[in-house]
């Protein structure tokens, strides 16, 4: 058990929406307990869009990517899931950096949901859009991982 004066380790996990014109980036807290929004990215070539990932991989010291997998309703994977995937092999293998999937179905209405409750329009604000549903997988992907620890802990405890 972590007792009070140890410190908590430290998480740097970068979340990312990927599609075919926006890359939505997110990142956490030092502690790994909040995720936000942090920029979006315009996709011009792979090599540009790695080298705009790889500054915010350094200036954040990124342990990880999260990525989103756009799973179909059905739980199987689609056109748009395999290519997030031949992009995401690339992109670990250049930044030499694990990559974990999150199912992102959803994410992209839940963002405009937040959007519209904002009295924002989710037409004029489509970044914003890709930004919010990176920083809900990088939220998923953060509680997924607290809750797992909590439970390993427990099962130690007892």
């Amino acid at each position: 058990m972590i007792s009070p004066e140890q410190p908590k380790p430290f998480i740097s996990a970068l979340g990312l929406d990927f599609g075919r014109k926006r890359i939505g980036v997110a990142g956490c807290d030092r502690t790994g307990l909040i995720a936000t929004g942090i920029t979006t990215i315009e996709r011009t070539s792979f090599e540009r869009d790695v080298e705009q990932i790889r500054q915010i991989v350094n200036e954040r010291e990124v342990q990880v990517l999260v990525m989103g997998l756009p799973y179909s309703m059905d739980g199987s994977l689609g056109f748009q899931a395999r290519q997030v995937q031949k992009f995401t092999t690339r992109l670990s293998k250049a930044l030499k950096l694990p990559v974990e999937y999150m199912d992102e179905r959803l994410t992209s209405y839940q963002a405009e949901q937040l959007l519209i409750a904002e009295n924002r329009s989710p037409s004029h604000h489509k970044g914003l859009i890709d930004r919010k549903a990176a920083a809900l997988i990088l939220q998923q992907w953060l509680d997924v991982k607290r809750a797992s620890s909590r439970s390993s802990v427990a099962a130690i405890e007892y």
